[in-house]
């Protein structure tokens, strides 16, 4: 089977990691994959490459996430001629695909994170998206309920899933043994400035590893300085294998301000590391039964409190549980999972929108 996998930016970050690792799994399921570009940074270019996957990009100069490109779209259209399924993810991805899948070539999309319009809200055109769609996968319960309000059937919705990899990773050699890791897009959503500010106000941190690259790293590098924090803070840049700096740490934190699922608190949590996360989107559901300690969003106090009781031992999630729950996103039942989806739907005999079997 061919398919061809759509993502409207390449850059270092979970969905990318999605893809990335999904197109190398899939290959012992004898799909091969055609990956599809409108925007990539040179960070996310030189990603794809280490993992081996080759790209074709468009070459946009900004970001398509949320935007509706015509350009996009015919630029997709030769490149999606031979494929048996196509797989877009991002609105501005499915979008764009939508235009010009054929009638009779089966069609998936995929939404990462909650729906937000940075600019001019798109819910006309992403209405219009949908009624193209065969089988959608939705990352969270808020992308879910913003495509069933669009219009979408509830019978072509089905729960995204995301593989993590790196689950029996051993500690990296020489990292301190107490220490805090965060791991993720620097960037205001992931709330990296409010674990800084939390860290500022315990009363003896240990070392904390900050682990991704991102638009704000230069104000946290600052706030870092400001804070007093130069010799407690270290940014370590993207990882490749961030399991290796996860394991064996006292906690990790998830101090986001926009959630739906985060793969690097669920490889912490199976490598059985304390996760500390925020009440947004679907977090407490991913640390919900106790397999993490939850604490209110934009609450510096209230995270400094929880990365101290840990620290202490005074509280301690339920790591056997939080292992269990991990295992099942690694990166071979998650590819299983999607080629069973592709298979199925490339089955259907008949074009159309006909309802994706469950």
């Amino acid at each position: 089977m061919l398919l061809a996998r759509i993502i409207t930016d390449v850059e270092p970050g979970g969905a990318q990691l999605h893809v990335l690792r999904l197109t190398r799994a899939l290959r012992e399921h004898g799909i091969e994959s055609r990956v599809l570009a409108a925007h990539a940074s040179p960070e996310g270019v030189a990603l794809f490459a280490r993992g081996g996957v080759e790209l074709e990009v468009l070459g946009t100069a900004q970001r398509r996430q949320y935007v509706p490109d015509a350009a996009f779209a015919a630029w997709l259209a030769p490149r999606i001629e031979d494929v048996d399924v196509v797989h877009a993810h991002m609105f501005g991805g499915w979008w764009a695909a939508g235009r010009v899948v054929p009638d009779e070539l089966r069609f998936v999309a995929s939404e990462h994170n909650p729906v937000r319009w940075p600019g001019k809200s798109r819910l006309a055109e992403l209405r219009r998206g949908l009624a193209r769609v065969d089988l959608f996968f939705a990352h969270g319960s808020q992308a879910a309920a913003t495509v069933l309000a669009a219009g979408l059937p509830a019978d072509r919705l089905r729960p995204g899933i995301s593989p993590v990899a790196g689950l029996d990773a051993r500690p990296r050699p020489g990292l301190p043994v107490a220490r805090i890791v965060f791991a993720g897009r620097l960037h205001p959503e992931k709330g990296p400035d409010v674990l800084l500010d939390a860290v500022a106000r315990m009363a003896d941190p240990p070392p904390v590893l900050v682990l991704g690259t991102g638009p704000a790293e230069a104000d946290l590098r600052a706030q870092a300085t400001r804070l007093g924090l130069e010799h407690v803070v270290r940014f370590v840049g993207w990882q490749d294998n961030p399991a290796v700096w996860v394991a064996g740490a006292s906690v990790f934190a998830q101090p986001s301000r926009d959630e739906a699922w985060s793969q690097s608190a669920v490889v912490a949590m199976g490598l059985g590391v304390p996760v500390v996360g925020t009440d947004v989107d679907d977090l407490p559901l991913t640390l919900g039964e106790g397999r993490g300690i939850v604490v209110p969003n934009e609450d510096p106090a209230a995270l400094a409190a929880a990365l101290e009781d840990v620290l202490a031992g005074r509280r301690m999630p339920d790591l056997r549980g939080a292992r269990a729950y991990a295992r099942r996103f690694e990166v071979e039942v998650v590819a299983a999972h999607y080629a069973r989806a592709y298979a199925e739907l490339a089955a259907q005999a008949e074009p159309g929108r006909e309802p994706a079997p469950a």
